[in-house]
């Protein structure tokens, strides 16, 4: 993979399992995507050393938990969105702890009893010199959780324009075990309704909280692997921290992945083949890369820039789409700003079933001489 990206600015990856395997499809579709998207990174950093500087695509590291270092600068606070005089003298109250363990594992655990009350864990992030957070675009954790429901904050400065210091805020679910949560900047909202959009470049502080309230039902939770006596209650939380990164912004994408919609695949294979493909797109979109996630419906070999496409987000398209169409796509997104960070589904223009709810956007006729890909992807979302 190595000596496959030298020289290579961009990259479109066709590739795919040979069979239906199990391994094959580990191998290809998951594994073969993160081993592509890591070497051209590699390449990247390696062409920005001998410049003497930092690769455009390169992630920043804000916080690594793992590090001897990682407790310093956390502070754990407390807080309230209301209070209850009369439930406050019999809730059992509330308390947090925060601890690097010898495993290297950071630990954010405790309780909320009190009524409108949250815990949080805060820091001032300190960036090297000439980075702020305005050239990045997504922020990403790596966590160990616990089944419920977080919120990360950011706190921003003042500047000239807004003369106070603002609080922003995005809800992330964990789950069981490992994953990786992506949380875009524009995904942030204020605190305070009357505070403008977020400002990236003003952000000094991180924090995570956790609230009670926000907490779903224990019956839509996966099983809890709590103690017998946290078991079926909002109030307790465990979640383990590995790092914080941040991705880079940019103006075109840098990897393009011909996926799967899931449609035309055979029962028996669609669970397998599309967990597979699935773990390739996460792969991608945490590689810090800007991306491009095309999932076709089934391939035809035909003539292409006959039908009019479809172009939706949701996994509901059901027609096929000739390889030449799925060609023009890949193509065209090479330098089309507004295909950069989205997955998207594409197929040939069809009629929905009476009750139906169809496509949301208006088919697109393939014309060498206009891009529709521009006014197709403006309206899907980013960062998908």
């Amino acid at each position: 993979m190595k000596e496959a990206v030298e020289g290579c600015n961009k990259i479109v990856f066709c590739a795919g399992a040979r069979s239906s395997i199990t391994g094959d499809l580990s191998r290809v579709d998951h594994q073969g995507v993160y081993n592509l998207s890591k070497a051209f990174q590699d390449y990247n950093h390696k062409l920005a050393q001998t410049r003497a500087g930092r690769s455009s695509k390169s992630k920043l590291t804000i916080a690594k938990f793992s590090q001897a270092t990682a407790s310093e600068g956390w502070e754990l606070r407390e807080g309230f969105y209301f209070t209850d005089d009369v439930a406050g003298k019999y809730d059992g109250g509330m308390d947090a702890q925060f601890e690097v363990g010898e495993d290297g594992n950071a630990v954010f655990t405790g309780y909320v009893f009190t009524r409108g009350g949250y815990v949080e864990l805060a820091k001032r992030i300190s960036l090297p010199p000439g980075l702020t957070l305005d050239r990045y675009e997504v922020l990403v954790l790596s966590v160990c959780g616990d089944g419920k429901s977080y919120t990360l904050l950011v706190e921003t400065d003042p500047s000239e324009d807004d003369p106070k210091c603002r609080q922003y805020f995005s809800r992330f679910p964990t789950r069981l075990g490992y994953s990786r949560v992506r949380i875009p900047f524009s995904s942030f909202r204020p605190m305070d309704p009357e505070s403008p959009p977020l400002d990236p470049f003003l952000v000094h502080s991180l924090m995570f909280r956790f609230e009670p309230r926000r907490q779903k039902s224990s019956a839509n939770r996966p099983a809890s692997t709590l103690p017998p006596a946290q078991e079926n209650q909002h109030n307790s939380f465990r979640l383990v921290l590995d790092y914080i990164k941040a991705l880079p912004g940019g103006q075109e994408t840098d990897f393009i992945l011909v996926s799967c919609s899931g449609a035309g695949v055979p029962n028996e294979m669609r669970e397998k083949v599309l967990r597979a493909k699935q773990a390739g797109e996460a792969a991608l979109r945490n590689s810090g890369l800007g991306y491009t996630i095309i999932r076709p419906g089934p391939l035809q070999e035909e003539a292409g820039g006959q039908k009019a496409l479809v172009f939706d987000q949701g996994d509901r398209i059901t027609q096929s789409i000739s390889c030449a169409d799925v060609a023009d796509v890949c193509v065209k997104a090479l330098h089309n700003p507004t295909a950069r960070n989205k997955s998207f589904d594409v197929c040939y223009e069809y009629t929905a079933e009476e009750g139906l709810g169809l496509y949301e956007l208006v088919a697109h006729l393939p014309d060498k001489s206009n891009n529709y890909l521009t006014p197709a992807l403006a309206v899907l979302e980013t960062n998908t």
